[in-house]
């Protein structure tokens, strides 16, 4: 008698050790980027040959990442996911959040890197607020962008959805007085400040995470093609609203991560999307993924 066919995967999480936190990554699913086309500012065949290296080609399979931190008062998650949003390609971050061994319910804040879709989407599920009792946090300059419709005429078409998926998803926390944008970079809560990264999105934020004097970047969507963008920072996405800050805000935080041996933790880089950076040129980099273990790990 045959087995039956299993559509999915096991349970997309993996816990980390950061000094006293415990860092767990989140798996809200993955979908086809067409790197070669969103591609800009790349050489004629750049994308291809680099994908090419690690035996990938356009559209290549990409990963939409979150990364819960429990801290010894707080739990937070950063970034949620695509939620609905994405169909099939996302909304799996609830289950295997609850895989871990967490109820939605116990999230007490959320920081948000941007409001893209594939970001916020996952604060709702079906039209039910999947986070009952979490602060929903993000840059004043991000909320304000996105949440004004005037300012969709001030992009390019394929980022329009974004405005919609923002305002959907956002509307249940804003009603109920959970919605509170931040401004400047002070710490959010002990250990986890925000670093200004602009270009993605006007307030692209990534987070920087602390304890106990091991560090953790997470990077939200300073890379989105992890193959091309780390060796060759200077290619961008036709996704960010500005690609020379994008690039430059890129060039900065894979500078500082190989330099300082940070953790760097990315929403679109394979599963569970923790690792290093090295440089191996003067413009280029490499990307070494942690070694995967069966029990938490501490650096």
């Amino acid at each position: 008698m045959s087995a039956p066919v299993a559509p999915r995967q096991a349970p997309g999480f993996y816990r980390f050790e950061l000094g006293e936190f415990e860092i767990v990554a989140l798996l809200d699913g993955s979908h086809p980027f067409d790197a070669a086309n969103l591609a800009v500012g790349a050489k004629p065949g750049e994308v291809a040959e680099r994908l090419g290296r690690q035996y990938l080609a356009s559209p290549v399979e990409g990963m939409i990442n979150a990364f819960l931190v429990r801290t010894p008062t707080k739990l937070i998650l950063i970034d949620v996911g695509a939620g609905d949003l994405y169909g099939r390609d996302g909304g799996l971050l609830e289950t295997n959040l609850r895989a871990a061994g967490f109820d939605p319910a116990q999230v007490d804040e959320i920081y948000l890197t941007h409001l893209h879709r594939d970001h916020v989407g996952g604060l709702m599920r079906g039209g039910r607020v999947i986070f009952p009792h979490a602060i929903v946090r993000v840059s004043l300059e991000d909320a304000s962008f996105w949440l004004d419709d005037a300012n969709r005429a001030k992009v390019a078409a394929i980022l329009g959805p974004m405005f919609d998926g923002a305002e959907q998803t956002l509307q249940p926390y804003i009603a109920s007085g959970r919605f509170k944008p931040f401004d400047g970079d002070g710490p959010l809560t002990p250990g986890i400040r925000p670093v200004v990264a602009p270009g993605h999105t006007p307030g692209h934020r990534q987070y920087l995470v602390e304890s106990q004097g091991q560090i953790l970047l997470i990077w939200g969507d300073t890379v989105h093609v992890m193959p091309v963008q780390v060796p060759d920072p200077h290619i961008a996405i036709k996704y960010d609203t500005d690609p020379n800050a994008a690039v430059a805000s890129r060039e900065t935080a894979l500078a500082e991560a190989a330099s300082k041996g940070w953790w760097v933790a990315g929403a679109h880089i394979s599963f569970p999307g923790i690792g290093h950076v090295r440089r191996v040129g003067p413009d280029s980099f490499e990307w070494i993924p942690v070694n995967y273990s069966l029990n938490r790990i501490a650096p």
